[in-house]
């Protein structure tokens, strides 16, 4: 009966394990999910293509950019800030420029604040949906397409909100396998 009664106390255990394990590897999809959906945490919405309907209501739109320490590009909005009606498409651009000597690849990520209206910004096509790289001495100017949904005027919280400000901060990341080796070609030839 002792025996019997270790094995049903092993097979708990080992069900908690298994139970909390899974648990932990779902938490991050079901987290993005449950942000993407909510808007919780300044996660933006994306779309295809512009809202079907433009309020006569306007709402004012921030522009913010910062990079991660260390990052040696320069990186700033084109504009500070813009005011849209909503349902509107807009179109902002950001800056940015590899000083250096080198080719340098870059990621931004985004959020919008307040943190209500996150599921209300929309975006259709943004730079952050791709890596960057930019050789050196480069400057580009990506565009950012968006509209603020209309659904924004009828919540409970998120009608309240007057300005937004969508904030990008970029970090670098590693040179695609193809730039790297032609990076490397390019040394060795130099050499």
């Amino acid at each position: 009966m002792a025996l019997e009664g270790k094995h049903k106390t092993l097979a708990q255990t080992v069900g908690v394990v298994v139970v909390m394990g899974a648990l932990a590897w779902a938490s991050v999809p079901f987290y993005d999910w449950f942000c993407r959906v909510t808007g919780f945490g300044g996660v933006t919405g994306v779309a295809e293509e512009s809202s079907d309907t433009v309020l006569d209501q306007t709402i004012k739109v921030r522009f913010d950019a910062s990079k991660e320490r260390d990052f040696p590009w320069g990186f700033k909005p084109m504009q500070r800030e813009m005011e849209i009606r909503i349902g509107e498409t807009g179109l902002a651009f950001y800056e940015a420029s590899n000083p250096t000597d080198r080719p340098i690849a870059g990621s931004a990520s985004y959020n919008v604040t307040p943190y209500e209206a996150g599921g209300f910004f929309t975006k259709i096509d943004c730079f952050c949906f791709e890596e960057q790289v930019l050789e050196p001495g480069e400057t580009v100017q990506m565009p950012v397409t968006f509209y603020v949904d209309p659904e924004i005027v009828d919540d409970r919280d998120a009608k309240y909100v007057h300005t937004i400000t969508l904030g990008y901060t970029f970090y670098e990341i590693d040179l695609p396998e193809q730039q790297a080796a032609l990076d490397s070609d390019t040394q060795t030839d130099i050499n």
